[in-house]
């Protein structure tokens, strides 16, 4: 009998230590699951940006990783008179991928298509008050236009033959000098923003209108205010999402 080795104990051990592990791993993976951003309806919030700051910002994520036409659509309020960035998406390979910028003199908004600038002149745009704002491009035409509150500018050549492609990383209230990071405070964006939707394709005039007076229009296919996946970073500096006012 002595020649027989009995190891049930260990066999036990074993079998004990297997399910933990499972069971550990189970764990792991629903508070992964838990932790992972759910897409919200934020019909009738905004997100409020109340201080100048180079590291609050909101991050909009989608899984859309190539883009050969785009539409971004958005309402914003604030009252200042220097440079700020309404909408920032980079990709690795350009960090003005589709740059939404207000230049400091008070009529000039510019676009920027695949690091490739154009300002859009003769814009009313009027402090404190709630502006919409739509830009479009196409890769194959290569043209970009701006519509301010329903108010379309001229169209104009930004760059063409090559799509927006590549992992996005789309920021408000920040303008990206590097992919997701180098923010400069001056900058940054001070003041209220909303409904912003994001298309794969040049909306038509009769549809930028229906968003401008928010009747029945289609919400965006690439970015949906209705059911948006978003990250608010460094919420120390206070920007927040509330109701209307």
């Amino acid at each position: 009998m002595t020649g027989i080795r009995k190891r049930p104990k260990y066999k036990l051990c074993a079998q004990h230590c297997h399910t933990g592990f499972k069971m550990a791993l189970l764990l792991l993976l629903l508070m992964l699951t838990a932790c992972a951003a759910v897409p919200q309806d934020l019909t009738g919030k905004m997100f409020t940006f109340p201080q100048e700051t180079n590291s609050a910002y909101v991050r909009l994520t989608t899984s859309r990783q190539d883009l050969g036409a785009v539409t971004v659509c958005l309402r914003f309020f604030t009252d200042l008179r220097r440079p700020y960035s309404l909408f920032s998406l980079a990709t690795p390979s350009a960090f003005n991928d589709f740059l939404i910028f207000k230049q400091p003199e008070s009529d000039v908004i510019s676009l920027d298509v695949r690091d490739k600038a154009v300002s859009f002149v003769g814009q009313e745009y009027k402090l404190n008050v709630w502006h919409s704002l739509c830009s479009t491009w196409d890769s194959t035409s290569g043209l970009g236009q701006l519509w301010l509150d329903g108010k379309p500018s001229s169209r104009k050549f930004m760059s063409s033959g090559s799509n927006i492609n590549g992992p996005t990383f789309i920021a408000l209230g920040q303008e990206q000098d590097a992919y997701g990071g180098a923010f400069d405070i001056n900058q940054s964006f001070v003041g209220m923003m909303s409904d912003v939707h994001m298309w794969d394709h040049v909306l038509s005039p009769c549809e930028i209108e229906n968003f401008v007076y928010d009747v029945n229009f289609s919400p965006g296919n690439v970015l949906n205010w209705g059911a948006l996946d978003f990250h608010i970073t460094d919420q120390k500096d206070y920007l927040d999402l509330d109701l209307y006012f």
